[in-house]
């Protein structure tokens, strides 16, 4: 899981060491300050030594003395390396679309630090400083989002604001590059052998698109844990589905967290105690909380594994590779994004498995049949429509979100003139997941407005449970009592704020400990 409260209590990064989720999303979304260690300058000045002593010596070497793609046989003479790395710019300035929001464009940022930090890409150090200017200072490129294959075109435009080229934000205003540049007190500067390569190759922009998205989905799904045992309550299920024993006869790990979890946000619930032996088993909805929220974490999990590794690692090519005593330039391909591509693709499904199950629970509030409470939880059915239309609402979103979880990475078009035969796709894949993690946010902001309205019409002086009690009552300052129809978009929009700032979770720990 993430913790929500560690992140944003972060200030400030330094980088040179390894780089957890939680570091990445303060400095991407939260605005961190970062910091080069002494042992990161130095990685990246003997790197960069090496390539200019490649230069002097007229070595060739794949996209610093020649070509790129299918063009690495054209060599290029040593007067023209600086324009090479130009012109790469220029014309991989070709994304369209709608401009990617400021904390991806961020991250991407970030993550090139990061790539081009390890000490294998053989930049400048004064190149990285000014990204990590536009970090500091909120200088934001203007970044066209579409038309990546997992490299190259949205990094570009990163890029050429260096030159003073294309534009970027400062103070919220759209500026041309070059007077971006001139109001943050920086000035354009001129790339070096390599540098526009590096800036631009690796999996930089799917892996910073997939920390985003996973950490949403991690904090999310623990919503969903919290969120789901309060529909448990309000529908007066059966804690018994949670039993310990039940979870050791079956030992996934995070399915018996999951239960645990229930069990500690219920665990003083009257209500929940009261209903025991009241009826032989609920729903799957209900019952089949650990085994479905289990399964999907574990997805996450990996998930998480693969981008910290995929955060702290060098996806450039050429990896420019030296021991203190010989030098060697390897063609390889770290660029391919398969390994962000494929968990995010995979996290992309597990994130619809827990909307679907909130979306069922959600139908069982509702339904007069299924909960006996008024149709659509409200006390004057007919005149009122109450929450019929939120679960219209879910539904479409769920459907966006069955579209959205084919995967990208079972596609492969070849580029390049076939230089590039298999193509991994990756960043579709974290594009997408950023919008599967911000509709599953609404549909659970869904779940939860019922729950909340729930309660007048539960029939038992029978106690919630502390967590309810803690959450209802922050909801109550926000919520009016849905007496009879009312406009409901700003309530769900602040009940998935509360569920995307992590404050919900931090409700619940706050009362219980931290959940697992």
């Amino acid at each position: 899981m993430v913790d929500t409260r560690a992140c944003n209590q972060i200030s400030q990064v330094t980088l040179g060491e390894r780089l957890t989720l939680e570091e990445f999303v303060a400095v991407a979304r939260n605005h961190a300050q970062v910091h080069f260690s002494p042992a990161y300058c130095e990685r990246v000045r003997r790197s960069r030594a090496v390539v200019e002593q490649w230069i002097a010596e007229e070595r060739v070497v794949y996209g610093t003395t020649t070509g790129f793609g299918q063009l690495c046989s054209q060599t290029i003479s040593q007067d023209e390396t600086e324009k090479l790395q130009e012109y790469l710019i220029l014309s991989d300035c070709c994304s369209v679309g709608e401009p990617l929001p400021e904390e991806q464009v961020r991250a991407i940022m970030l993550m090139v630090l990061q790539n081009v930090g390890q000490g294998w890409a053989g930049c400048r150090l004064q190149v990285l400083e000014y990204y990590r200017n536009f970090l500091n200072k909120g200088l934001t490129p203007f970044v066209p989002g579409e038309g990546s294959v997992g490299y190259l075109s949205v990094e570009a435009n990163i890029a050429y604001v260096l030159l003073g080229g294309g534009k970027a934000y400062w103070q919220g205003e759209l500026l041309e590059g070059g007077e971006a540049l001139r109001r943050a007190g920086m000035a354009p500067i001129r790339l070096g052998a390599k540098e526009g390569l590096s800036l631009i190759s690796g999996t930089t922009s799917p892996t910073g698109l997939a920390a985003l998205a996973l950490y949403d989905m991690l904090q999310a799904v623990k919503c969903a844990d919290i969120i789901g045992s309060l529909t448990l309550e309000a529908l007066k299920g059966l804690i018994s589905a949670f039993d310990p024993r039940v979870m050791e006869v079956r030992p996934h790990r995070r399915q018996g967290e999951t239960a645990e979890n229930v069990r500690r946000i219920l665990q003083d619930s009257q209500v929940i105690e009261e209903a025991r032996g009241s009826h032989l088993q609920d729903a799957l909805s209900l019952r089949c909380i650990p085994q479905l929220h289990g399964a999907a974490k574990n997805i996450l999990s990996l998930a998480r594994e693969t981008v910290e590794i995929e955060m702290n690692s060098c996806c450039d090519n050429p990896i420019v590779w030296t021991d203190g005593r010989q030098s060697q330039a390897l063609s390889a391909c770290n660029p391919d994004s398969s390994y962000v591509g494929m968990v995010m693709d995979s996290s992309a499904i597990a994130a619809v498995g827990v909307a679907k199950m909130s979306e069922r629970r959600n139908n069982r509030l509702i339904d007069h049949n299924l909960s006996g409470y008024p149709w659509f939880l409200t006390p004057n059915p007919g005149l009122n429509c109450g929450l019929m239309i939120p679960q219209y609402s879910q539904a479409g979103l769920l459907n966006d979100m069955r579209i959205l979880a084919y995967p990208a990475t079972v596609d492969c078009t070849p580029t390049c003139g076939n230089q590039e035969d298999y193509v991994a796709m990756g960043y579709n894949a974290c594009k997408k997941a950023a919008e599967v993690s911000e509709k599953l946010e609404y549909i659970l902001a869904m779940e939860l407005l019922s729950d909340y309205q729930a309660q007048g019409f539960m029939g038992t002086d029978a106690a919630r449970s502390g967590v309810s009690h803690c959450i209802y009552q922050e909801l109550a300052r926000h919520i009016p009592p849905l007496d009879q129809d009312a406009y409901l978009n700003p309530h769900i929009e602040y009940l998935r704020e509360l569920i995307h700032s992590g404050k919900l979770v931090q409700l619940a720990e706050d009362r219980i400990g931290e959940l697992k």
